[in-house]
């Protein structure tokens, strides 16, 4: 599985109000959708294009289009966090979510929801911001399987060394986008440092 942590002072930068407990969701919410810019542009790099021919003011010339092969798949609710920077960059992208929420007595995921677009063949672009014991992650990335996509790359704000390892193991053909890997899980099955729980403090239920 090809894991990259993504190197650029503009992203350290953001995931450092993200990090600090003082920031309110109203900022936290506009900082993710900062971050998720930096992502996407990082997990876009290889997607394919196609030569048009368009007109300058001055003569015709050869650009590129990039193919409408491209989806994005949420899972709820902290994925909403990182839809905007796809949402903006590549407007033609269809939005698929899946519901997966974490047992907190056992870590494991619960699946609840499903609404999903066309993805045999297509460019997936999982959106699951805290990669901690891979349950949740995993879980989509089976589901997602099921339709037979092209390529599977999956967007992180943060990743537990645990939930990389879980991935490796299940699903060693998929690409791992991440803003940072942080030291650990604590016993509680929370990232440290981390920066709490993404969803909670999105939409201001903490």
């Amino acid at each position: 599985m090809e894991v990259i942590e993504v190197s650029h002072p503009l992203k350290d930068h953001y995931l450092t109000i993200l990090r600090n407990k003082n920031t309110n969701f109203e900022a936290f919410r506009n900082y993710s959708s900062k971050l998720s810019y930096i992502l996407f542009l990082e997990a876009s790099k290889n997607i394919s294009l196609k030569d048009i021919e368009i007109e300058t003011p001055l003569t015709k010339t050869i650009g590129y289009e990039i193919e409408n092969e491209n989806v994005a798949v949420a899972v709820l609710r902290a994925g909403l966090g990182l839809a905007d920077g796809i949402k903006e960059l590549l407007p033609n992208t269809s939005f698929g979510y899946i519901g997966v929420q974490r047992n907190e007595e056992t870590a494991n995921p619960e699946y609840y929801y499903e609404n999903l677009p066309e993805l045999k063949n297509k460019n997936v672009f999982i959106l699951e911001p805290m990669l901690a014991t891979g349950g949740s992650l995993s879980f989509a990335i089976d589901k997602v399987k099921e339709y037979h996509p092209k390529n599977i790359f999956a967007l992180t704000v943060i990743c537990a060394p645990e939930g990389i390892n879980k991935l490796k193991e299940k699903h060693p053909d998929i690409t791992l986008i991440t803003a940072s890997i942080d030291e650990k899980l604590n016993e509680n099955w929370y990232i440290v440092p981390g920066l709490g729980d993404m969803g909670d403090r999105l939409f201001g239920t903490v």
